[in-house]
Parts: C-alpha cells; sequence; structure tokens
C-alpha cells in the first residue's frame, strides 16, 4: 500500500541536524508516510551517516541540484497524494503531519497547507505563511513575533518551503519546482503559479515546526544575497499581472533606498551581509549581475508566463487584489 505522504527533505551536509529532523519524524503521531532524502553533497554523506539505519529512502545526486530540484526528484519516485517539504534543519513536533493532511482533507479547494514554523528554541515565529512585496520580494508572515500571535487556521498566501504540505493533484496541475530558481524562492513562485490557477492555501498553527534558520546557506552569506536578488526578479517576470510588474521598478528604488537607511543604523539584511565581512559594494554587484541574468532568461520566462496566464482561473483584477491582501511593505523586507 502507497505512503498518504511522502516527506522529502533535501540535504547538502546531512549533519547532526539531520539525524535530529529524522528523529522527530520517527515520533510523529501519524504513521501512514514515507521518508526520501535528497543527497545533494554529491558524496554520498547521507549513507555513510547514521541516516542510512532509520528506513528512510536515500536518493543521491552527484551534485547538487538546489532545493526544487531535489524536491522534484523525490516527487516523481513517489505515489503518495500528498507531498511534504521540510528543511534537514527543522524538528516537527509530533503532531506535525497529523494535523497538515487533517486540515487539508477537510478543504478539496486547498492545494497548500503551512507550517506554524517557530526558530528553533526560541518563543519567537519563523513563518507562519508567505507575504509578497510589489517588487516580488517575499518574506515569512509573522517573522520575530510571537507564535501567540496567530493563533488562527487561517488562509495564507502560500507557504515556506522549509515545512510545507503540497496536495499532488495540485503538482500534476501547475507542474512542480522550477528548477532553473536553484535555491530560494521557489516555494514563492509555486504557491503564486497555483493561486493564478485558483488552489488556496492554509495556515496550520497546529503544525508546529522549530527551524534552525538558515543553517545551510547562513542568514546572510553571499550565497543567499544573489539567489534571493535574482529569483525574485524571476518571480515578477513569471507571476506578476502586467499593472504591477510596470510598477516594480520603482518599488524596487524605494526598498533599496531602505536599505541603504537600515544599514546606516546597523539594522536588517545588509547590515549582517556587511557584518560577516562583505564589501560596501558587492550587493550592489549582485543587484547588477540579477538583472544581467534576467535578460538572458527573458525569452524562457516569457514563454513560462504565457503558459500560467493560459492555465489561469483568475482574472488579473482578482490576482492583484489577491497580493494587496497578503502584502509585506518593502520597508518591512530590509528592516528584518
Amino acid at each position: 500500500m502507497d505512503a498518504a505522504v511522502a516527506v522529502v527533505i533535501p540535504t547538502l551536509a546531512a549533519d547532526a541536524k539531520l539525524s535530529e529532523c529524522l528523529r522527530s519524524l520517527a515520533n510523529q503521531t501519524r504513521r501512514d508516510f514515507e521518508v526520501m532524502i535528497v543527497d545533494n553533497s554529491g558524496a554520498g554523506l547521507a549513507r555513510r551517516s547514521c541516516v542510512a539505519d532509520t528506513g528512510a529512502v536515500i536518493l543521491e545526486n552527484s551534485r547538487n541540484a538546489g532545493f526544487g530540484g531535489a524536491v522534484n526528484q523525490a516527487f516523481r519516485r513517489s505515489r503518495a497524494r500528498y507531498l511534504a517539504t521540510l528543511n534537514d534543519d527543522a524538528v516537527a513536533h509530533p503532531g506535525w503531519l497529523e494535523a497538515l493532511v487533517r486540515a487539508i482533507e477537510r478543504r478539496p479547494d486547498v492545494g497548500m497547507c503551512a507550517s506554524q514554523v517557530r526558530l528553533f528554541a526560541e518563543p519567537q515565529l519563523d513563518s507562519a505563511g508567505m507575504m509578497v512585496a510589489r517588487d516580488g520580494s517575499s518574506k515569512q508572515r509573522g517573522h520575530l513575533r510571537p507564535p501567540e500571535c496567530f493563533p488562527v487556521e487561517e488562509e495564507v498566501l502560500f507557504p515556506s518551503g522549509s515545512a510545507a504540505l503540497y496536495r499532488r493533484a495540485m503538482l500534476e496541475e501547475i507542474g512542480l519546482f522550477d528548477e532553473d530558481f536553484f535555491l530560494y524562492c521557489e516555494d514563492t513562485d509555486l504557491g503564486l503559479r497555483a493561486r493564478w490557477a485558483g488552489w488556496r492555501c492554509l495556515y496550520v498553527p497546529a503544525a508546529v515546526v522549530e527551524h534552525h534558520y538558515s543553517h545551510s546557506a547562513g542568514r546572510a552569506s553571499r550565497l543567499k544575497a544573489y539567489y534571493v536578488e535574482r529569483n525574485r526578479l524571476f518571480v515578477l517576470a513569471k507571476n506578476f499581472p502586467a499593472g504591477l510588474l510596470a510598477k516594480a521598478p520603482l518599488v524596487s528604488l524605494a526598498r533599496y533606498a531602505w536599505h541603504v537607511w537600515f544599514l546606516v543604523q546597523r539594522r536588517g539584511s545588509v547590515a549582517r551581509f556587511r557584518l560577516e565581512g562583505n564589501g560596501r559594494w558587492r550587493m550592489a554587484w549582485y543587484v547588477v549581475r540579477a538583472h544581467c541574468v534576467l535578460l538572458a532568461h527573458a525569452r524562457s520566462l516569457w514563454r513560462k508566463r504565457q503558459a500560467i496566464r493560459r492555465a489561469a482561473r483568475l482574472s488579473p483584477k482578482a490576482y492583484r487584489r489577491l497580493l494587496e491582501s497578503h502584502a509585506i511593505s518593502v520597508r518591512r523586507i530590509a528592516e528584518l
């Protein structure tokens, strides 16, 4: 009998955090699931660790296929009705999976569920779903706020891929993660494509996960800085209605200005980037590089944009209202 849920864990380090993650899955109250570890290390680290003794399926890649590529690989190997994504540095509370499945099975219009993701061993949230700014930047809803501020099961824009549940029927309809994103924002793109297709997302506060935030790439690493900027441009090009797309460059300039303001105050992501020893012009170079790559991918992105529009069940006007109802300001993006 096929498992109801495939829990997919991409990993690069396959270290003690992964072992901790797997122990949390062994304690789940719901048992009809399979665990699939996708080893992106290129060195077989997962199989050489104690992970091999857990009964999990281990898929090995000769190179880093990225988050989306790893999840897609596991999805194609599984026949489960639901796909759960979980970061290798996350620890799921015992009722996590049961709460997610119970919520999605009550609502046939729901294609995605967001967990209550807390910062590990801290009384603060990592995410309670996701939000999007008008320049395509995405950020965790409720980030750094107490979990008690988000106690209600309710609709959100889309989930963080760090701990999410997706309906197989939805993924078969809209397509899997876009592997061109490689790292970061692939959950934003998938979630927005799903919303174009009319699927909804539910935040499930009973599905609790604790997350060692940015354990793999670092909170303000060079890798993260580049891919977040490049991929928010990909998100814009593929998913934003024409009216919002035309205004996005001005919104981006406002965000850059806020980054400079918070840098002077030694706050926000750019300030953390500088504190990690990066030169003052490196971030500017990443912005220029990201826009150059956007131009190089313009034709491919246009084809993907057209495919999304052909399958859309929402009008551009309705989609714009949806984005506005789950928006975050660029000032807040720069501040966090």
